[in-house]
C-alpha cells in the first residue's frame, strides 16, 4: 500500500506537475505564475520547519547527527547549484523580467539536453524524499507532495519555456518535460526498498529533505520574489500568499498531533 502511494505521489508531482506547467505558460495564465512562487516558499518552509525537522528528532536519532545533516545539506546544495547538478527557472521570454530578448535561446542553445539531465537528476532525488516521507506517515508524505509540486510547476514552466525558445516544438517539449518528471516515480521506488532495508537512515533522509526545502525557499524563491517585485504595494500579496502556504501546513499540522 504504501509503495502504491509513493509512486501515485510521484506520478502527481511529476508528470502532472509538467503538464500543468505546460497550461500555465499559456499568455493568459502566465501571470498566475509569480503567485505559485509565492505560495510554493510558505509551503516550502513550513512543510520543513513544522514538519520535517521535528519529525526527524522525534525519531530519537542523535541529535547532533540531525544537525550536522541539516548543515552538509544546505551545503551540499549550494555546491550543486553552482555545478549546474541543480537548475532552478521561473522565467520564459516576453514575461516582463528584465533580462534581454533571446535570453532564454542563448542560455539553452545546445545545451537544452542538460536541462532535463539536471531535472531528472533533481526529481529522481525529489522522489526519494517522497518516499522517506510516505515510510514515516502518508500525511507526512501528501504533505512532502504537495510541497514539491507547487515549486517543481513554476520551474518547470520556465524549463518548457526555455526548451521552446532553444528550437524545440511544443509537442517534444513537453514529451521530454514528461519523462523527465517521470524519473520521480523512479527515485521513489528506489528510495523505498532501499530505505525499507535499514529504516534507521530515514531521519537523516528527512533532514536532507528539510535542508532541500528551506535552501530552495531561501536561496531561490525569496530572492527572485524580490528581484521581480513590481511596485511598493507588490510585497504584501507576496507576503499573504506565503502566509497561505505556512497555513496550510499549520492547519494539517494541528490535525495531525491532534490524532
Amino acid at each position: 500500500m504504501t509503495l502504491a502511494l509513493i509512486v501515485l505521489a510521484n506520478v502527481l508531482a511529476g508528470a502532472l506537475s509538467v503538464l500543468a506547467a505546460a497550461a500555465l505558460s499559456l499568455g493568459v495564465l502566465a501571470g498566475l505564475v509569480r503567485q505559485m512562487v509565492s505560495l510554493s516558499a510558505g509551503l516550502l518552509l513550513a512543510t520543513a520547519i513544522l514538519h520535517l525537522i521535528p519529525e526527524a528528532i522525534e525519531s530519537g536519532a542523535d541529535l547532533h547527527a540531525l544537525a550536522w545533516t541539516l548543515l552538509a545539506g544546505l551545503i551540499a546544495f549550494f555546491l550543486l547549484e553552482k555545478l549546474a547538478v541543480l537548475r532552478h527557472s521561473h522565467h520564459h521570454e516576453g514575461d516582463g523580467h528584465d533580462h534581454h530578448h533571446g535570453h532564454d535561446r542563448e542560455e539553452a542553445g545546445p545545451g537544452g539536453a542538460l536541462i532535463l539531465i539536471g531535472d531528472s537528476i533533481h526529481n529522481f532525488a525529489d522522489g526519494v524524499l517522497i518516499a522517506a516521507a510516505f515510510m514515516i506517515d502518508h500525511r507526512l508524505g501528501w504533505l512532502t507532495t504537495l510541497a514539491i509540486a507547487t515549486h517543481e510547476i513554476p520551474q518547470e514552466i520556465g524549463d518548457f519555456m526555455v526548451l521552446l525558445n532553444a528550437g524545440y516544438s511544443r509537442t517534444r517539449a513537453l514529451v521530454y518535460n514528461v519523462a523527465s518528471g517521470l524519473a520521480a516515480v523512479l527515485g521513489g521506488v528506489v528510495g523505498y526498498f532501499a530505505l525499507a532495508e535499514s529504516r534507521a537512515f530515514l531521519p537523516f533522509v528527512l533532514m536532507l529533505a528539510a535542508a532541500s526545502f528551506v535552501y530552495v525557499a531561501l536561496a531561490d524563491l525569496v530572492p527572485d520574489l524580490h528581484r521581480h517585485e513590481r511596485h511598493r504595494g507588490q510585497w504584501l500579496s507576496q507576503f499573504l500568499l506565503m502566509m497561505v502556504g505556512v497555513a496550510i501546513i499549520a492547519l494539517v499540522t494541528g490535525q495531525l498531533h491532534a490524532h
